[in-house]
């Protein structure tokens, strides 16, 4: 029986997302950054001026042509590009659905004490999921369903917008209401 080597790993270093200094392959560049005449010269005059400064020539432009590089500490470069996206992610909205269910028969009372919710919710700025859960025998009355669903997007017109007609999935019937935007 003959020996099996266990699989070679191959440690990965990441890949740079920005091509610097020698990686960067193009004839001339288009120069930018602080302290520095902008206009475009060929790459290895950029990477002399950049190094003349002690710092690093970032290519931060591949597509445009000529492509467009910028004199800075890269480091720090990379620093900063990813603080920006950190941000974004941070201001980015995470959407909350909020859920209201009802019955075929249910009473005016419970309808007018979901819609008050439903409103505060709205209001918030969270989604709201409205359904009718059919018992048993009950989803033979799936037009109530529609009847009650529709009421109910109807006595939130002010506060929401339907963003899913009423659907049925299985023993559920669902829409889907979005808060309308702030007025300015």
């Amino acid at each position: 029986m003959a020996l099996r080597r266990p699989p070679r790993v191959r440690s990965r270093v990441p890949e740079e997302p920005y091509r610097i200094n020698e990686r960067i392959t193009a004839k001339e560049v288009r120069l930018v950054g602080d302290n520095i005449e902008i206009g475009i010269y060929e790459t290895s005059k950029a990477r002399a001026i950049a190094e003349s400064q002690s710092l690093d020539l970032v290519e931060i432009a591949p597509t445009a042509v000529p492509p467009v590089c910028k004199v800075v500490d890269y480091s720090k470069f990379k620093y900063e590009q990813k603080k920006k996206q950190k941000e974004i992610k941070a201001k980015a909205q995470k959407v909350v659905i909020k859920e209201i269910r009802f019955g075929p028969n249910t009473d005016d009372h419970d309808f007018e004490f979901k819609v008050k919710h439903a409103t505060n919710f709205l209001k918030e700025g969270s989604k709201v999921k409205a359904y009718v859960h059919f018992v048993g025998r009950t989803i033979v009355f799936k037009e109530r369903g529609v009847n009650l669903l529709n009421r109910f997007s109807e006595a939130l017109t002010d506060f929401g917008k339907l963003e899913m007609e009423p659907k049925l999935e299985g023993k559920r019937m669902t829409i889907i209401l979005a808060p309308l935007p702030p007025k300015k």
